[in-house]
């Protein structure tokens, strides 16, 4: 089993999670609960940065749409950023592009939440 980890940090009301290594049908559960974690604390803005992503299968895929429609019923979103060229082409050959905002960075990502806000205002 290939290695995977997942980071959180927090900037202020957004949860940033690092993840890291191999996300397939061994590691998944461990990024669902990650993100199951925020859900139950009430953290509905959401950044998973790829930067240390080398891989991801479709049980990978699977997390990100389990969790999509409870985070914006909930008036958040989960922003994608930091996916190496290969990463994004698995994301992007399944359409996740029309679904999920993709950043090149990490400061790109917490801006658009800041911009969101500012628009609802």
């Amino acid at each position: 089993m290939d290695k995977f980890e997942v980071h959180r940090r927090d900037i202020e009301e957004i949860s940033v999670l690092n993840i890291q290594g191999f996300l397939d049908a061994h590691t998944a559960p461990e990024f669902e609960e990650a993100l199951q974690k925020l859900l139950r604390e009430k953290r509905f803005k959401i950044i998973v940065n790829l930067e240390g992503l080398e891989y991801i299968s479709s049980a990978g895929l699977g997390v990100f749409m389990g969790v999509i429609e409870d985070i914006r019923n909930h008036h958040g979103d989960l922003k994608i950023c930091c996916a190496n060229p290969k990463v994004f082409k698995v994301f992007d050959l399944l359409g996740f592009p029309s679904l999920y905002e993709f950043f090149d960075s990490e400061k790109e990502a917490v801006a658009a939440f800041a911009n969101q806000q500012n628009a609802t205002q």
